[in-house]
């Protein structure tokens, strides 16, 4: 035979296996730009602009003893955001079993998605309009499009284990987190450049926060068409029951099929504590920082980036980790983390932003790996065909029920008038979440859920 014709004998054809690896890191890359795209409400709007900007306003339309009256009931300005932020939270409670339900029993995933993703970003646009004392019309695109966020992630979370094989899942979530910190710093970079410089580009400081506000919404929009292109839809068996009227009969099958699976909502119940502990420390650093350590603004953003900035490398180093050392004991190491910051943060002394910076340094190593590595170990736990309905009672447990570790920081902080105690007194809630997850057999656990148990987990 000669050289030509052994050539042209050989396959030119990919394998099954290599076209399905293709399709799947062809999903993987566009599921990662749903983290790039909805990451900047988060950082920018959630975290930094909207609380203090929509107080302000509520604050200009308020009576003279500080009141303002919604729908006629007296709100003390300086609440209204925090209120809001409970609506929405009741909202998404409300609507992330309905919308769970009815993408696993329709398969319909992505136009659910596309439908959650637009409305968020079309209400975090509409906040361009705030201004004078339009406090009402703020507090409802609030609500809309936190509500919005949450049941997005419901359906975000639930491709995950579709396109991610058990070995690879840790990585691919990490990515996720660490495209998500990316687009959070590099957008909080330029709305911090605009708004500091206002009046060298003509504008009032109102319109450089309303511009920033707006431009959130508008990057959320156009970096949610590459999700949308690339991932793709499962057929799964119609049903004739309507997805609305089944919503909460499903949330309640949900609980009790999680009750055919005890590993499952033992991990579950672990990641609510631990979580909530999470998510306070988040929410609170800025009071702590402002109030007991007396650090200025400018101080208290520039820790929000470098958290952002170093939770890109955090994320994808703690994936790295899980390779070596498996997701649990990763998570467990990070929880160990988590308690060494509170302990540190008692001590910080006040006026020293040097020290202030090396534990914003330190949360943001260990808060997108540890965020990570839990979605990808439920993902685990999850019984095939009921990815949506457990990942939406994920969801509720890291949006819809972290109300307890402000509850606690509240009434440490009134009982003994120091924000050090109050601070101090969330050790509680990595101690017992990681007492809780060690208890977790999570190859058991995996099995049992009816899933291939990966080689590091």
């Amino acid at each position: 035979m000669s050289a030509e014709t052994a050539e042209t004998a050989e396959p030119t054809e990919p394998t099954a296996d290599s076209a399905d690896a293709a399709s799947r890191r062809h999903e993987q890359r566009g599921w990662y730009f749903y983290d790039f795209a909805c990451s900047v409400y988060s950082t920018s709007v959630l975290t930094v602009f909207i609380g203090p900007y929509l107080t302000s306003i509520a604050k200009a339309s308020a009576d003279a003893d500080g009141f303002v009256h919604p729908l006629g009931i007296p709100v003390r300005a300086g609440s209204l955001f925090a209120y809001a932020v409970s609506m929405s939270v009741v909202v998404a409670v409300i609507l992330m079993p309905i919308v769970g339900a009815a993408a696993d029993r329709t398969g319909r995933k992505k136009p659910l998605l596309a439908a959650a993703a637009y409305t968020g970003a079309a209400a975090t646009t509409g906040m361009f309009f705030l201004d004078g004392q339009r406090y009402l019309l703020g507090a409802f695109l609030l609500i809309v499009a936190n509500a919005a966020i949450s049941v997005s992630m419901v359906l975000y979370n639930a491709y995950l284990p579709q396109i991610a094989g058990p070995e690879e899942r840790d990585a691919v979530s990490s990515r996720g987190w660490a495209f998500g910190y990316t687009s959070g710093a590099l957008v909080l970079v330029l709305n911090l450049v605009l708004y500091t410089g206002h009046d060298s580009f003509g504008l009032s400081q109102s319109d450089s926060v309303r511009i920033c506000l707006a431009s959130a919404g508008l990057w959320w929009g156009a970096f949610t068409l590459v999700p949308l292109r690339r991932l793709r839809d499962r057929h799964v068996t119609a049903s004739g029951e309507g997805a609305v009227g089944s919503g909460w009969r499903q949330l309640m099958a949900t609980l009790r099929d999680m009750r055919r699976h005890p590993l499952t909502l033992s991990f579950l119940l672990a990641y609510l504590v631990y979580n909530d502990g999470v998510q306070t420390v988040i929410s609170q650093a800025s009071v702590y920082g402002s109030e007991e350590l007396g650090l200025d603004q400018t101080t208290l953003i520039t820790a929000v980036l470098l958290v952002q900035v170093l939770a890109v490398a955090g994320a994808l180093g703690m994936g790295r980790l899980a390779r070596v050392y498996g997701a649990k004991r990763t998570i467990l190491g990070s929880l160990v983390v988590w308690t060494l910051i509170l302990v540190a943060g008692y001590f910080l002394p006040a006026g020293a932003p040097v020290f202030f910076y090396a534990l914003a340094s330190a949360i943001g190593l260990v808060l997108g790996g540890s965020q990570a590595l839990s979605r990808s170990l439920f993902s685990h736990l999850v019984p095939r065909g009921k990815e949506a309905e457990y990942f939406s009672a994920y969801e509720m447990s890291d949006r819809g029920l972290s109300w307890l570790g402000p509850l606690v920081f509240g009434l440490a902080y009134q009982l003994t008038g120091s924000y050090r105690d109050a601070i101090i007194s969330l050790v509680i809630f990595f101690v017992v979440g990681s007492v809780l997850l060690a208890r977790v057999p999570v190859r058991r656990a995996v099995a049992a859920a009816g899933n291939p148990v990966p080689e590091r987990i």
